[in-house]
């Protein structure tokens, strides 16, 4: 684990232990404008925290299947993740559609509504709860007269803001180029093609004649360029993450990787399990890069534990294929704890997101995905109607509370007892100059039994392939069982 210590020059004997997480919690939140009372910073710095442009929403939703709860419930997430881009969220509009209309997505009728619900709200923003076409974006900002943003360009907009690493923030790039490209649109001549027209025309003359560019093009040539480059870096970048799963691998040390939907309380179960200090907070996507530590089991076998990106209901194609990488820890694991948030209005719709967003990273990957262990998280804030019902639902989930501690030693247990175990018998005698070696089968493999005799110790142990290699030089009858 990282740690910093905060030094306070009017105590030195008084130091508190900061971790890593919150460093990067204080650091979010330090530069944050106070709504109502200055457009200024509070922070006066020259950094533009993207978080500052607080912007007064308009939702809207298109209701195309399932009942009326399940159109609040997709509007109530699209608030939180406006509110955690940092959007101040007016009021919501949702409408019955068979499909969304292809030209406005919600058709005419509805857009005259928004239109007048935007004008009387002095809202500055209108959000769809779907992803648009370039037609359909273009369509309704020339009827609402003010920005319209789909929920993919919402996600992306976080993902930006929360990126830490060079990884996770070329990856954030690219999947935000991806999503552009084929919605470049401009506005009246500054898009214009620069050249044509006859000789002495309005739109020809000397030097301006031939087939000529439009700005589209540069800027979709560039948007290419910048896009094969970043791939490459970011393919670059992956090496050094192969190499220490390869290195993993190699040792044949298990993984556990945790996967769950977004604020599920996943980062928090890795500080519960391994202390690791990462950034824990109450909103979406508040951490997207990666974080592996170790840990034991019960019995003292050793393994990692790495915490993934946050899931959501129709998470944008483009942020799969952008972090590709980062997801394939989660395919290369030996056990996924998914979490749920026990205290969500609709747990299972976050087990079939999740579930979905596996299902179509294996399919990309061309694997199937490793067993799964559910893990019902924040059972503090849910009553017990609430986790009657998702025992029910969930049978063989295990409950927790990261927060509180509850639940993580019988999580711990159940760990143990699914990972794979090692499958190698050896018989040695290890001398007592190696006691190195005894330490790493205590701590990676399982010992049956021990006996401390005049040559060494004797072991009868299960171990893995590279340990087994380590200790073949003591074998008794000088080869392993």
């Amino acid at each position: 684990m990282t740690e910093t210590y905060a030094f306070d020059p009017d105590d030195t004997a008084d130091d508190e232990l900061v971790s890593t997480g919150e460093l990067e919690l204080a650091d979010r939140a330090a530069l944050r404008r106070i709504v109502g009372l200055s457009t200024e910073l509070e922070d006066i710095t020259e950094v533009e925290y993207r978080r500052l442009r607080l912007e007064r929403v308009v939702l809207v939703g298109v209701w195309t299947e399932g009942n009326a709860a399940d159109a609040e419930a997709s509007l109530a997430e699209l608030a939180r993740l406006a509110e955690t881009a940092g959007s101040h969220v007016l009021q919501g509009l949702v409408q019955r559609r068979d499909r969304p209309d292809p030209a406005t997505y919600v058709g005419s009728g509805k857009v005259i509504e928004v239109r007048d619900v935007v004008v009387a709200t002095g809202a500055d923003t209108v959000i769809c709860d779907g992803e648009l076409s370039s037609g359909q974006l273009r369509n309704l900002e020339d009827r609402l007269k003010v920005k319209v943003v789909d929920r993919t360009a919402l996600i992306l907009d976080i993902f930006a803001q929360h990126a830490q690493s060079k990884e996770g923030k070329a990856q954030v790039e690219l999947a935000q180029l991806q999503y552009l490209l084929p919605r470049l649109r401009g506005w009246g001549s500054a898009m214009s093609r620069q050249a044509g027209g006859r000789a002495g025309g309005a739109t020809g003359g000397v030097g301006l004649r031939g087939p000529g560019e439009t700005k589209l093009e540069t800027d979709r040539r560039r948007i290419h360029k910048r896009i094969s480059k970043l791939r490459n870096e970011i393919k670059a970048m992956s090496v050094v993450r192969d190499t220490k799963r390869g290195r993993r691998v190699a040792n044949d040390v298990p993984n556990v990787a945790i996967v769950g939907y977004t604020n599920a309380g996943k980062s928090s179960l890795l500080n519960a399990i391994t202390s690791a200090g990462v950034l824990v907070e109450d909103a979406l996507f508040a951490t997207l890069d990666p974080t592996t530590r170790r840990s034991l089991t019960p019995d003292g076998m050793q393994y990692t534990l790495t915490d993934t990106v946050g899931f959501v209901r129709h998470l944008p194609h483009q942020i799969v294929e952008a972090f590709r990488s980062t997801l394939e820890e989660a395919a290369d694991a030996d056990l996924l704890l998914h979490v749920v948030d026990g205290s969500d209005p609709r747990p299972e719709w976050q087990v079939s997101a999740v579930r979905e967003v596996l299902s179509e990273i294996g399919g990309e990957l061309n694997r199937s995905m490793p067993a799964e262990l559910v893990v019902v998280n924040k059972t503090d804030a849910a009553d017990e109607v609430a986790l009657a019902r998702l025992r029910n639902l969930l049978p063989g989930a295990v409950f927790v509370s990261a927060r509180t501690g509850d639940g993580i030693a019988a999580l711990r247990d159940e760990v143990q007892g699914r990972l794979p175990t090692p499958n190698l018998l050896v018989e040695v005698v290890v001398p007592y100059t190696r006691g190195e070696l005894v330490s790493r089968v205590h701590t990676e493999g399982e010992v049956l039994a021990e006996e401390h005799t005049a040559e060494g110790t004797a072991l009868k142990a299960r171990v893995r392939g590279d340990l087994a290699g380590a200790l073949e030089a003591f074998a008794v009858n000088g080869t392993p069982a």
